[in-house]
């Protein structure tokens, strides 16, 4: 099948570049995971300046929704919106990648982000319910006027992973010898190592024995759940692993006992999860080309792979459209957490869901698949299956054109068969299309922090190994 000799093929090449770049690694480091760089793929002018229009429209949202104080970064673009800590995690690599692009100087993206850093330092750490977070966590959501806990909502470990991996990046890119810079790696280093990464660890028994909790309440303590493969978190393990996480061997044996080896279509067997921004918010910090933990060696894939495979299932789903959505084939597909229709547009028994954690791997394996498509969906996988990607996106923008694009590129959703399109966008999911555009064309994310000794620690304690 064409299909599975593209993927083995990108396989080899993945193992054969390792190799070249292990061979001619000297610059002194200890770096055994090294960034692989930009994807070896050839586009042409007309997809460079369409990937210029989306990455610089998607930048504008990081530019005009943070703080003009702290630099924190709205959760989307509603006059109402908190802060989003997740977001602003994502958003320190994309004002390096507007600095990168020469949208902004280099200067006043290193600004914004001290902004960030001094905010996340000065902020209140402190057991008390209206505090900004506590033991080096950060609550889901901040107020936008106070900075202090909105909603009630969770110190969330995975919100404040997705944060910590920006502020890894910020410490490696950031590296002048000017006084900005300098504070930021300080600020930086300081944040890292404040958090207590033992004290979000679940109890040693149960099912979720020793994993990483989703959160704790100062009401009521931990979230009765740990985080359990295969998700958005797995980069989360890896980070705790590096910051010296009691036990982290077995909460990630936890993890991983639990992955489904799931095989929708002939030749797309791989590890499932439908949303596909469950394979796309780990690898937009972490290069796991060529790189195999326990589980992944005796499959004889990885995860990028892997995540390349869960692309082409979700698009054959689509072709396959077992619900008969209007609009979805092989040129429009993207089923992701976003915003949807809501039971408004309900009709003829269809029924459309608000916003909802969307995902398809299959005829029997998809939640709550309403016909929504996510524009971020698919241009995330753009590293992972750039030749399905490019089409898709190219598709989409003809036959849809100004009604799903805003002022800050893609509107977040929409639904052809609830003839709906959102007015809003959201910013964890602009941050990681953006993110992964760029990885795809220079590898920029990737290679500030891969060499990250967080990051060479945890996958080392993980048993993480090079691909031979």
């Amino acid at each position: 099948m064409v299909v599975k000799s593209k993927i083995k093929g990108l396989f080899w090449r993945a193992s054969l570049m390792l190799t070249l770049l292990m061979l001619s690694c000297s610059n002194g480091k200890n770096i055994s995971f090294p960034s692989k760089g930009k994807i070896d793929y050839a586009i042409t002018a007309n997809e460079e300046r369409m990937l210029d229009s989306i990455q610089y429209k998607t930048f504008l949202y990081f530019m005009n929704e943070h703080h003009p104080q702290w630099g924190a970064v709205k959760d989307r673009a509603a006059a109402w919106s908190p802060i989003s800590i997740a977001a602003t995690g994502f958003a320190i690599p994309c004002f390096a990648i507007g600095a990168e692009r020469k949208w902004i100087s280099r200067e006043e993206a290193a600004q914004i982000t001290l902004n960030i850093l001094k905010f996340f330092k000065n902020s209140e750490q402190s057991p008390d319910p209206l505090s900004s977070g506590y033991k080096g966590f950060y609550y889901h959501f901040l107020n936008m006027e106070t900075g202090k806990r909105e909603w009630k909502c969770e110190l969330s470990s995975v919100d404040t992973g997705l944060l910590l991996m920006g502020i890894i990046f910020a410490r490696n890119y950031y590296n002048a010898n000017n006084n900005v810079e300098r504070q930021i790696r300080e600020i930086a280093n300081f944040l890292i190592k404040r958090v207590d990464w033992d004290f979000m660890q679940m109890p040693p028994q149960g099912q979720y024995a020793y994993t990483i909790s989703m959160g704790w309440y100062p009401e009521s303590g931990l979230h009765n759940m740990g985080w359990k493969g295969y998700n958005e978190a797995l980069f989360l393990y890896i980070l705790a692993a590096g910051s010296e996480m009691k036990n982290i061997e077995k909460a990630y044996n936890s993890w991983l006992e639990s992955y489904n080896w799931y095989t929708p279509y002939k030749d797309f067997s791989h590890v499932a999860f439908p949303p596909l921004f469950g394979h796309q918010f780990s690898q937009a910090f972490i290069d796991f080309r060529g790189l195999q933990d326990s589980y992944m060696s005796k499959k004889g894939i990885d995860y990028f792979i892997n995540s390349r495979i869960a692309t082409y299932a979700q698009r054959e789903y689509c072709i396959d459209n077992p619900h008969g959505w209007v609009g979805y084939d092989s040129l429009c597909w993207g089923i992701t957490a976003c915003d949807g229709p809501t039971d408004k547009y309900n009709f003829d028994n269809k029924i459309f869901l608000g916003y909802a954690g969307r995902g398809a791997s299959g005829r029997d394996l998809n939640y709550f698949d309403d016909g929504t498509i996510a524009p971020y969906g698919h241009l995330s996988s753009l590293p992972f299956a750039p030749e399905i990607v490019l089409p898709t996106t190219k598709a989409v923008l003809l036959r849809y054109g100004n009604t799903i694009w805003g002022k800050y590129g893609f509107y977040d959703a929409f639904n052809p068969t609830a003839k709906w399109v959102d007015n809003d966008f959201i910013g964890i999911d602009q941050g990681p299309m953006l993110i992964m555009i760029e990885n795809f064309r220079t590898g920029l994310v990737w290679n500030y922090i891969m060499p990250d000794p967080i990051i060479q620690s945890g996958l080392k304690k993980l048993g993480f190994q090079n691909i031979n």
